[in-house]
């Protein structure tokens, strides 16, 4: 019953860990993906569209530029006419008023002057008289719109006057010039008023009538209907369109209705492509799942990018191109699988393509730079592999989209130059990641190829030191590593991993070389001078004084891992025999011959346990037949396997048979039997 409770609570822990994982990771890729993305293209007129065929989403009607628009305007206005209210009854009242003061209505004589006046009273008032001029705004000689008693109808603006004007037209008039005098003492400024008045209200309203007949658009383009096709040059007509799309695809996007439903749209894509992701690597890679640093780095690659991606688009900086995203594949390679590493890819550029306006391209070129990176980095073991990853990476690169262009195109002359140059970026920043490995080294604690390669150098101060003070130990060391990297390449664990930890694991001994008989020379051995207590506690130290030499010299945790784990919790077993063997009668403390351990719990430290063993005891055979070599082997992995030292580790029956097959093959060939040379009779 504990064993349920205990494998389910374990069970409702990893699908708690893999929902933060898959909630964090799809917040912040949405939070930072751009919400308006008709910012993405650049266009002007005379100039290339350089992105893919673009077609309506919607109908949406073709605007007119403003500098179109008010062209037609002007033009319109020129048909503008002021309108006044003319008053007939302002004549015949000023006429007869006239009349009244000059006497003309009770004399049966009329001076002949005082006729001419009321005739020029009568043509002036029959021509208009306005009180100003500025309402008119039009040029002189075109018409304006009177509307009163008589019908509607139009007058020339140069034949209206005002009060002052109407009044030098009579005085300066052939006719009457020569009463000048006279016609002074008849006061006319009392008889000449306006008798049209400025109808603003109806001015205003023919004038705005005018202007909005002009129409803003030139016509419909309807959904599905093809805008522009790519390299084709932007001309005017082209420019309208792209101008008016732009237009209406923002106004949509500023209502308030349209953004939750965007935003809803980006989290269930998000959702479901880490929802695939993080399955894959719960049902496929558990254990790099299980590894809170691994998962760490894996997610924290897929968001990084992500964001990067999404803060280029929002703010229109540069192409994206300029990104490496084959960092994501490389990374993930080194330090875990190239099955893994795809995967997450994958991942990375389908969120990325969801906020561009051309991301079959884009799926394409960063597909085939990805594939590239994978291939070309089998193994991580110099510098120069990762210049020719880049390398070649960003020759996949330009090839494929330089393919794309010459698909739809038929010569090269709108092709974007600056993609290239974009592309040829993101190598140089592919090249420069290596610095980085250490980084992600120290921070996630993985351990890459080179610094295994860089650690297994063996003019390092712990390697130097052991050939030169423990000669002896350090070639079992070589040995050892040999049988062991042999063993994990037939059994699918890390080589040279294993390698380089089995030249470390016994740099304990370094302390006290003496004391283990691979150093000792003349028959002659310092536990002569020891009770057996004293002398398993001197072999045993030089696990823990491997582990304190690790630590002062900095090796990774998997080296240390390797040196504290290469006995397990095993025995002395000579000193602890020889112990029991002499006091048959007395009580043994068992931890005084006991290593510290703990037992290996990897592939790697299992290997490395039985090749250390294999090889130390395969130096103490009378002679090496075939026989010998696989009785030794099998009797000293069996007696691990029923100690139960492989208890806690991924190892299977199978690998394990496979490894003692390995060691015997191996231990045949370093020990085979060599010809006597005769001797020359003289």
């Amino acid at each position: 019953m504990n064993d349920i409770n205990l494998r389910s609570r374990q069970s409702w822990k990893e699908i708690a860990i893999r929902t933060a994982f898959v909630l964090v990771t799809v917040t912040l890729v949405v939070w930072f993906m751009p919400r308006e993305q008709q910012q993405t293209f650049s266009f002007e007129q005379g100039k290339v569209w350089n992105y893919p065929d673009l077609t309506a989403m919607f109908d949406f009607p073709v605007f007119k530029s403003q500098a179109v628009i008010d062209a037609e305007r002007k033009d319109s206005l020129e048909k503008y006419k002021p309108c006044y209210q003319y008053d007939a009854s302002v004549k015949q009242q000023k006429l007869h008023e006239f009349r009244e003061a000059t006497g003309m209505t009770s004399r049966s004589f009329t001076f002949n002057y005082l006729r001419m006046v009321v005739a020029k009273l009568d043509t002036v008032y029959e021509r208009g008289i306005i009180d100003d001029r500025k309402p008119l705004n039009i040029p002189s000689g075109q018409f304006l719109q009177m509307q009163g008693v008589r019908e509607i109808g139009k007058k020339s603006c140069s034949q209206v006057m005002t009060p002052r004007e109407a009044y030098e037209y009579i005085v300066n008039s052939s006719d009457l010039r020569y009463f000048g005098d006279i016609i002074n003492h008849l006061n006319l400024n009392n008889y000449l008023v306006p008798n049209l008045s400025y109808d603003s209200r109806l001015s205003d309203s023919l004038r705005n009538s005018l202007i909005n007949s002009v129409v803003p658009s030139t016509g419909i383009v309807q959904a599905g209907e093809k805008i522009i096709r790519t390299g084709e040059k932007i001309d005017q007509a082209s420019y309208m369109k792209l101008t008016s799309y732009m237009q209406k695809l923002q106004q949509q996007n500023s209502l308030t209705k349209r953004v939750p439903m965007n935003i809803l749209g980006e989290i269930i894509y998000v959702l479901l492509i880490i929802v695939g992701f993080t399955w894959y690597l719960g049902t496929y890679r558990k254990d790099y799942f299980e590894n809170i640093r691994s998962a760490c780095m894996i997610y924290v690659l897929v968001i990084l990018f992500s964001i990067l991606a999404s803060v280029l688009v929002d703010h229109s900086m540069m192409h994206v191109y300029i990104l490496p995203f084959a960092i994501v594949p490389i990374y993930i390679r080194i330090f875990m699988d190239s099955r893994t590493a795809f995967m997450a890819h994958i991942t990375v550029i389908l969120i990325c393509a969801s906020i561009l306006h051309y991301p079959l391209e884009f799926i394409a070129v960063e597909l085939a730079m990805g594939l590239t990176a994978i291939f070309m980095l089998h193994e991580l073991s110099s510098r120069s592999q990762l210049f020719w990853t880049a390398t070649v990476t960003i020759i996949a690169g330009v090839a494929m989209r330089m393919a794309l262009y010459m698909i739809r195109h038929q010569d090269m002359d709108a092709f974007n130059v600056w993609e290239l140059y974009y592309l040829l970026i993101s190598g140089v920043l592919i090249f420069c990641s290596y610095p980085l490995v250490y980084v992600i080294e120290k921070v996630f604690g993985f351990l890459s190829e080179i610094t295994l390669i860089e650690l297994s150098d063996t003019n390092k101060e712990l390697l130097r030191t052991m050939s030169e003070v423990a000669p002896g130990t350090f070639q079992h060391s070589v040995m050892v590593g040999n049988l062991a990297a042999e063993v994990a390449r037939k059994i699918g664990a890390n080589v040279q991993l294993v390698r380089t930890g089995a030249l470390y694991h016994d740099i304990g001994k370094t302390q006290n070389p003496i004391y283990f008989t691979e150093n000792q020379s003349g028959g002659i051995s310092p536990h002569d001078h020891l009770n057996y207590m004293e002398s398993a506690q001197m072999i045993i130290s030089h696990v823990t004084e491997g582990i304190r030499l690790a630590n002062k010299h900095h090796l990774p945790s998997q080296i240390r891992d390797l040196i504290a784990t290469h006995h397990g919790q095993g025995k002395a077993k000579y000193f602890y025999i020889k112990y029991k063997n002499e006091h048959p009668d007395e009580p043994v403390d068992d931890l005084l011959f006991t290593y510290p351990g703990p037992n290996p719990f990897t592939k790697e430290q299992a290997i490395l346990m039985m090749a250390d063993a294999v090889e130390a005891a395969s130096r103490s055979l009378p002679d090496y037949t075939e026989h010998s070599i696989r009785t030794l082997v099998e009797r000293i992995i069996d007696s691990q396997v029923s100690e139960g030292f492989f208890r806690d580790c991924p190892i299977t029956f199978r690998d394990i048979q496979y490894a003692k097959t390995v060691l015997i093959e191996k231990l045949k060939t370093i020990y085979h039997t060599r010809i006597s040379y005769p001797e020359e009779k003289k």
